[in-house]
């Protein structure tokens, strides 16, 4: 592929470093441009570690790096207790990975939202830190408690379950609502003259996950309080990653791009599908477009 006349916004998500494959994948995305931004959408890893330790390295490669968490930094094993920081539920699990990010110069949700001025801008580039509240229903429930009932009766039960603590807050709900709040607000400031790009782990929209195998799953994958965002705050491009299903929907004009890597067993099949290696696809370019996968 030849090279951009400039440098671009790109983005990759889920890459899932503990597996070897991923890793070495992860290892040989370098930027075409020396002024390339990258996104990375999260789901780098399970242990604070290594999550760090693969943005460093994207760090050393890229002019930008910019991360928000998933479900899997989020994650906290017993197994790994013997480690303080491994350790870490919920809030002061999320507090220790930006200040890790922000030891190494990598951008989180907590920073100031950077303006991106290559091609395409100049563009607010928010990274988010939104997960979900159950509010995805599926078909033929009501209520998030019919949701789950329905879930754990059908057995499809995201790990977080049992492995994503909310605290201090008393439910996964609570918490996502304050940082909806929190985010609206910050939000809210933003340059409205100013178009952005909007960056989350989870889908800020529903549409994306229309085609899950299993319905049920929707439940953790976001909330219908970030429907109208892409509308609210002029955004020209959204970024996610979580459903290891790697396209781009377009609602209402925005593009929402899913940049995600996945498991092994499933970018060789994207590779099957799209009909060469997969991972050369990424990361996605977000500016200046947005191109299908």
């Amino acid at each position: 592929m030849p090279a951009p006349d400039g440098p671009r916004l790109l983005a990759v998500s889920d890459l899932h470093v503990r597996y070897p494959e991923n890793a070495e994948i992860a290892g040989s995305l370098v930027p075409s441009h020396p002024d390339d931004w990258l996104i990375v959408a999260g789901d780098v890893d399970e242990r604070v570690e290594g999550t760090v330790g693969a943005l460093a390295a994207l760090r050393s490669r890229f002019s930008t790096v910019l991360w928000v968490p998933g479900n899997h930094e989020l994650w906290t094993r017993a197994k790994n207790a013997d480690s303080a920081t491994e350790s870490l539920r919920g809030v002061a699990r999320y507090d220790e990975l930006v200040r890790r990010c922000r030891e190494i110069d990598v951008g989180t949700p907590e920073d100031p939202y950077p303006v991106w001025h290559g091609p395409g801008g100049p563009v607010t580039v928010a990274p988010l830190f939104v997960p979900y509240d159950y509010s995805f229903l599926p078909a033929g429930t009501s209520t998030p408690d019919d949701g789950l009932a329905a879930a754990y009766a059908s057995g499809v039960v995201c790990t977080d379950e049992h492995l994503l603590h909310p605290d201090p807050y008393p439910s996964r709900q609570a918490w996502c609502a304050d940082r909806v709040a929190t985010t609206t607000a910050r939000l809210d400031a933003l340059d409205p003259d100013r178009p952005s790009v909007l960056v989350n782990h989870w889908p800020l929209r529903r549409e994306p996950c229309d085609v899950l195998r299993y319905p049920e799953f929707a439940l953790w994958c976001g909330t219908t309080a970030t429907a109208d965002w892409h509308r609210r705050y002029g955004a020209v491009a959204v970024v996610h990653g979580h459903l290891h299903i790697p396209r781009t929907v377009t609602v209402d004009g925005v593009p929402f791009v899913e940049s995600s890597l996945g498991y092994p067993r499933e970018w060789r099949r994207h590779s099957e599908r799209v009909g060469r290696h997969f991972p050369e696809l990424l990361p996605r370019t977000v500016l200046p477009s947005s191109p299908s996968v």
